[in-house]
């Protein structure tokens, strides 16, 4: 068991009553509860704990939190293992196994520190330029490269933890608990306002708890005693939700933002509750947000700078004062600005040695130099470190002044605390589309204009001392609130006792100097990624003068960490080489997610049988009663046959399909896709939506139509009834009633919002069951009230409302076997009702049940197309031979122009032709490829086409099947050959499309 070296006796946010006892790369450890991992290993004086992604160098602990870019490992094995995980995060707890990643075979020895070896033939760009051309290509390599690269390894199998999501609305939404947030939500939360208050650690307090409790006093209280009254009046207050270990990781349009809530990742598992998930997400949509996200420290860029033990003195603070950890006896402060100094102070009263202060500037303040001497710390101004020594942990470094001559001094440390200034965190502003601008006094980017309602506080917003964070916390938050419709006043500030060394007099230089070769200089920017300043250097020599494109080509900030630290750092660089002012730079995207954030936790509960409920009509029962067998479309599970006893599903189709056309048979159609349409721009909208015309059709009239994507091809079809001249009821396939309802409101919102138009989806408001068959109208007329049926009077493509028994109904003519049909359409509770009303009036008729298996083969049987079956997204109507549904006279509809291109234009298209086998008996396999030669020659072969529907007709008396034919239209009477599997090509006969009405000719 590894002792604990570097922790101090007393002091830090631990419970120092109890060990946890814990595993790292095959080592036992132990630690508090409190600990992170990374607080735990430097504890046990461990320091490196990755390897880089590239050329596999150690990487040790460069921060505290979320902003530390390397040291991640994976926790756990097999189907718990969680890969990418930052010890600086991840909470200690009994039993805990962590194991170094991108390894092999161990940590100390890793074979893939051969890249390193070789680091002059692999500059930025090496992969573009060496496998993207060449005789054999990018294909070739892909595969080696890809098992070369990662970080960690996905779990083994599915994962077994529950996860939840959660939607939440709330008058304020407050992200991060440092001073300036907790200012913020108390001053909204006094105010009655509905709060959420969301801290990424696991305690509250922020930057306040890296600060020796001793020198900071709020209202007379040390800092973690003001936090915890604060705490305890929020939680207090109902209106007031305060989520700790949960980072707001998306901040969307219309003030929406994504919360990750780790509830019992710090738990053992056998500790979590059974009744909690392992990880939530919240939706939380915020009348006014306060950001209040704090800063970020800077490293400094100089050769050697990647080696462990070199960390931010920010870091290196909060390991002092929130962990109670030394994470060096002999440290060494590099800074370029005044705060870097307050730190080396700090961690000499705390009982480290300060071996040096190094500052890249020649004028430091008289003050800091006085208390610098009254400690003994040697002080070299004007010097950089222009090296570093040490393999698993630095042990040294070189000093060097920064301009002019200078002899080189070697200190000996094991720590190098680095402080390049601080990076207001605008992450989630700049996500939001907020607009940033450049602070020359801050040497940074802070908050500009913004887009939402919001507000950034605090060091988020440029403002880095404790009295202005508190004051701009109260001040937000207030101001939120009274946005928000509550009257607010700020929360009283607290009275301060503080000692503060701020960033002042940044010296902000993108690289120290190290006065060697340019080709032996390795300053790291991107310490995951392995980039360094000389790659940045190449892509501008390059022609990468956009900072987007110096990203892409280097990868820098594209790691796990999104450039957290490097970035800055970058676009310093670039903007000094290039001899642009920084504003000029600008700054690349920012995206979602802030962080990693785990798929289970974006799956939620929505997995398994949860992720995709199947519905069932109002008539599921029966049909299950009934001996169906059912299959998936879209959601639904619809019969696909009835069995009898002693049947096969084949044998069950044959009866099926012979019933819908020689008596009667039903099938329910509930599940077709079901749309209200209403408004003055109702009809202008389906002219728009659908290739055919409306302008003329009438009420109590249907019309069949097919709607087009914007290139052209067959979106969906379906029958579109007018109820008035503003009212139509349209339908829809079941598999895209969804996609189609979408479609149009994002048509009917953001291109027409000129027309005055509701759509409203009623596709479970209806239940249908649709009769078909000779006998189908007298089982109408008995069922309904009074109502007649006739076909001569009742045309086809035409609706009427009736009654049933007194329960309304509307009766549709439309048919989609090319049989005498009849759909009738009741309110949904209705629905079973109706089906046994329909079966007690068909018994005399012998009534039959039929399901989607059948009702495919009887629109077959007629030539009627199923769209995503006779389609597949490359199709048009043109393609179907359905020219006549595309109207010459009207205006414009969506698709129009596409269908004028040269391409689809062309002759020679694949187009919807039926086949007939010479056997009659013999069944084209769905999907089989049409040829035209009678021996299949060796690949590639020349392929005409596909078999899109094949089936075995009863009431055609053989074989049958469609297919999209290169020229099919042209080919009517060719001989043509089918392919088969393990045989010799099948030879067909290319038809028209209407089987039924081939056999009222003669032709089959």
């Amino acid at each position: 068991m590894t002792s604990q070296p570097f922790r101090l006796p007393q002091g830090g946010l631990v419970d120092r009553s109890r060990l946890v006892t814990f595993r790292f790369d095959g080592r036992e450890y132990t630690g508090h509860p409190g600990d992170t991992l990374a607080s735990a290993l430097i504890a046990g004086g461990t320091h490196m704990v990755a390897r880089s992604f590239k050329y596999h160098r150690p990487r040790g602990i460069l921060g505290a939190g979320v902003e530390d870019p390397a040291a991640l490992v994976e926790i756990g094995s097999g189907i718990h293992r969680d890969p990418n995980v930052r010890v600086t995060e991840a909470e200690i707890h009994d039993g805990l196994e962590a194991h170094a990643q991108n390894v092999w075979p161990s940590l100390t020895f890793d074979v893939g520190e051969a890249n390193d070896l070789l680091w002059r033939f692999f500059p930025a760009g090496f992969y573009y330029k060496t496998f993207m051309g060449g005789p054999r290509g990018w294909m070739t390599w892909e595969p080696f490269i890809r098992r070369a690269a990662g970080m960690g390894r996905a779990p083994d199998g599915p994962d077994p933890d529950p996860y939840e999501q959660t939607n939440r609305h709330c008058d304020v939404l407050v992200v991060g608990a440092g001073p300036a947030g907790l200012m913020a939500a108390l001053s909204a939360a006094r105010s009655g306002a509905r709060v959420i208050l969301a801290e990424e650690t696991a305690a509250l307090g922020g930057r306040l708890l890296s600060r020796d409790p001793a020198a900071t006093h709020l209202d007379d209280r040390a800092a973690p005693e003001w936090i915890g009254a604060v705490a305890a009046e929020l939680r207090s207050r109902e209106d007031v939700t305060v989520l700790t270990r949960t980072s707001a990781f998306g901040y969307y349009g219309e003030n929406f933002l994504g919360l990750w809530e780790r509830v019992g990742d710090h738990l053992p598992r056998h500790e979590r509750s059974p009744n909690l998930p392992r990880q939530r997400l919240w939706r939380v949509r915020a009348k006014q947000v306060v950001l209040a996200t704090g800063a970020i420290e800077r490293p400094l860029v100089f050769h050697e700078n990647d080696r462990p033990g070199i960390m931010l003195a920010s870091a290196a603070v909060t390991y002092v004062h929130r962990y109670g950890v030394l994470p060096g006896r002999n440290v060494l402060v590099f800074a370029n600005n005044d705060s870097g100094w307050g730190a080396a102070f700090d961690l000499a009263e705390s009982g480290a040695s300060i071996a040096a202060i190094v500052d890249v500037r020649r004028e430091i303040d008289g003050a800091l130099l006085s208390r610098a001497a009254a400690l003994g710390i040697a002080i070299h101004a004007g010097c950089g470190v222009v090296g570093t020594s040490g393999r698993f942990r630095v042990t040294g470094a070189k000093v060097q002044p920064v301009e002019g001559a200078g002899g080189v001094s070697d200190i000996a440390c094991d720590l190098v605390a680095v402080a390049g200034g601080w990076t207001p965190n605008t992450a989630l502003f700049a996500q939001s589309r907020g607009k940033l601008r450049w602070d020359d006094d801050l040497a940074a980017y802070r908050p500009g204009l913004s887009w939402q309602k919001e507000a950034s506080a605090g060091a988020s917003n440029g403002v880095f001392d404790l009295s202005g964070c508190l004051a701009a916390g109260a001040e937000a938050g207030a101001r939120a609130a009274d946005a928000a419709g509550f009257s607010a006043v700020p929360a009283p500030v607290p009275a301060l006792r503080a000692e503060e060394t701020l960033q002042r007099s940044i010296h902000f230089v993108a690289e120290v100097p190290s006065h060697r070769k340019p080709e032996d200089t390795r300053a790291w920017v991107d310490l995951q990624d392995d980039v360094t300043t000389k790659d940045l250097k190449l892509a501008l020599q390059e022609g990468m003068q956009s900072i987007e494109h110096a990203k892409r080509y280097t990868t820098t900030g594209m790691g796990t960490d999104q450039g957290k630290v490097a970035n800055l750092n970058a676009f310093r660089l670039v903007s000094d080489k290039l001899g642009r002012p920084m504003h000029e730079i600008g700054t690349t995207t920012s995206r979602q997610p802030w962080k990693p954030v785990t798929f289970g936790a974006l799956a939620g509960q929505h997995v398994g049988h949860h992720f995709h409920p199947r519905r069932g009509t109002p008539m599921h029962d029966w049909h299950r009663r009934h001996s169906a067998v059912f299959e998936p479309v879209g959601d639904w599970l619809r019969p696909r046959a009835f069995l009898k006893a002693g049947e096969s599903f084949e044998q069950a189709v044959q009866r099926e399909a012979r019933a819908a056309r020689e008596g009667v048979a039903v099938l329910d159609a509930t599940t077709l896709g079901k749309i209200d349409i209403q408004g003055k721009g109702a009809r202008e909208f389906l002219n728009r939506v659908y290739t055919s015309a409306w302008t003329k059709l009438a009420p109590g009239r249907c019309r069949y139509g097919f709607m087009l994507g914007e290139d052209g091809m067959v979106l969906d079809d379906g029958v579109t009834s007018c109820i008035a001249d503003d009212h139509f009821h349209m339908t829809t396939t079941t598999g895209g009633a969804a996609r189609i309802y979408q479609w149009l409101e994002d048509y009917a919102q953001t291109e027409w919002p000129d027309l005055e138009l509701y759509l409203t989806s009623v596709t479970e408001q209806w239940a249908v069951a649709s009769l078909s068959g000779r006998d189908s109208r007298a089982v109408v007329e008995e069922i309904c009230d009074d109502f007649d049926a006739d076909p001569a009077t009742f045309p086809f493509m035409s609706f009427r409302d009736t009654t049933i028994e007194g329960v309304p109904a509307r009766i549709f003519r439309i048919s989609f076997t090319g049989a005498l049909s009849y759909e009738i359409n009741v309110p949904a509770s209705y629905g079973l009702w109706l089906w046994e009303k329909i079966f007690e009036a068909g018994a005399r008729f012998g009534i039959t049940p039929y399901g989607t298996e059948t009702m495919h083969l009887l629109r077959a049987e007629k030539g009627f197309v199923i769209v995503g079956q006779d389609t597949d997204g490359t199709v048009t109507p043109h393609d179907l031979r359905m020219d006549w549904i595309v109207s010459d006279t009207k205006g414009d509809f969506i698709g129009k122009r596409s269908l004028s291109r040269s391409d689809t234009a062309r002759a020679d298209r694949k187009q919807l032709v039926g086949l007939l086998t010479e056997d009659p008996g013999l069944m084209l396999e769905e999907g089989a490829h049409v040829i035209a030669t009678e021996n299949e020659p060796a690949p590639p072969v020349p392929m005409l086409g596909h078999v899109t529907s094949s089936y075995l007709s009863p009431n055609i008396g053989r074989s049958i099947a469609l297919a999209l034919v290169a020229g099919g239209g042209d080919r009517m009477g060719d001989r043509l050959w089918v392919t088969r599997p393990g045989g010799a090509p099948i030879p067909v006969r290319v038809t028209e499309t209407d089987f039924l009405k081939l056999k009222e000719e003669g032709h089959v």
